[in-house]
């Protein structure tokens, strides 16, 4: 019978672990109660077992916590077809600030692409490219072979990249996106107006926004009132992306595409922005992460 010294031992090696395993469970799941569920059932498992006969303890571990992420992505199957509504986008998570700061850590954009890859591509990604995971583990647990699960992680790495830029032009995109993200934050409206190009002009339809109509705001000023007033509410879930090509913005709560601004850029300076919301055009959108 196993004594209280072997279960306090176990929990112990477990603790450890569970950094990692929700790490692996947030990028699997792109939720954080969901990925705090799968860590939990792999403790469920652990204490089932005993753990007695478990070699490698972390690698056991991941592996349950990988089938359980598995089996709700399969389950999972008509969830893109049900897009987010404004209401869902506040109600989704039970603890919405450190969920956005996991989010941000991992990447907005990144969690928007991994929703649209299928169940086997996004763990193959994941538990290779993301936490160095073998091929013969991954394919032992898709129940393919190491080939196979090799050419889903690179299939899955390139939606992940998607088009890539110069990297040169990449740097320089990414820092007014990085800008335009933290002045909107911030409110700071001198700095939103400074990277605005004073002719901009915004474009938004009729789901962006309280109006059930299409908005065209143009000038720096006008633009940049209207980006701190929406950067207050939505950029909790925010992040930089590739948009169809451009740079620009993601909103994404529990990694689900929401709403997305495609930034047109010349001279250093934004000079078009286009929200896009409309349930169907979101669907259409091609997301792809904005290199570093």
């Amino acid at each position: 019978m196993e004594t209280v010294t072997e279960r306090d031992r176990l929990a112990a090696e477990f603790e450890q672990q569970r950094p990692r395993l929700r790490g692996v469970a947030f990028r699997m799941l792109g939720s954080l109660s969901e990925a705090d569920d799968a860590v939990q059932e792999a403790w469920l498992r652990l204490n089932r077992t005993g753990g007695e006969e478990i070699d490698n303890l972390a690698a056991w571990l991941t592996t349950v916590v990988a089938r359980v992420c598995l089996n709700l992505l399969r389950s999972r199957d008509n969830r893109r077809e049900e897009p987010l509504d404004a209401a869902e986008v506040k109600e989704t998570v039970a603890d919405p600030a450190e969920e956005a700061m996991l989010a941000d850590s991992v990447g907005v954009a990144l969690l928007v692409v991994l929703d649209t890859l299928n169940p086997a591509e996004r763990l193959a990604f994941v538990l290779h490219d993301l936490f160095a995971v073998p091929f013969e583990e991954i394919g032992t647990l898709l129940e393919r072979s190491p080939a196979a699960a090799r050419q889903l992680a690179s299939r899955a790495r390139r939606r992940v990249r998607g088009a890539d830029a110069a990297p040169a032009d990449l740097a320089r995109r990414r820092e007014v996106v990085d800008a335009f993200l933290a002045a909107s934050r911030a409110g700071d409206f001198g700095a939103l107006v400074a990277l605005l190009d004073p002719n901009v002009v915004l474009r938004a339809d009729s789901a962006a926004g309280p109006s059930p109509h299409p908005l065209v705001l143009r000038g720096a000023a006008a633009v940049g009132k209207g980006a701190i007033a929406a950067g207050a509410a939505r950029s909790a879930f925010a992040g930089p992306a590739l948009v169809n090509g451009s740079p620009g913005v993601v909103l994404a709560p529990r990694g689900r595409l929401f709403l997305a601004l495609a930034f047109t850029v010349h001279n250093g300076l934004i000079a078009g922005i286009e929200v896009i919301a409309a349930p169907d055009r979101v669907r259409e959108l091609r997301i792809s992460v904005l290199g570093d």
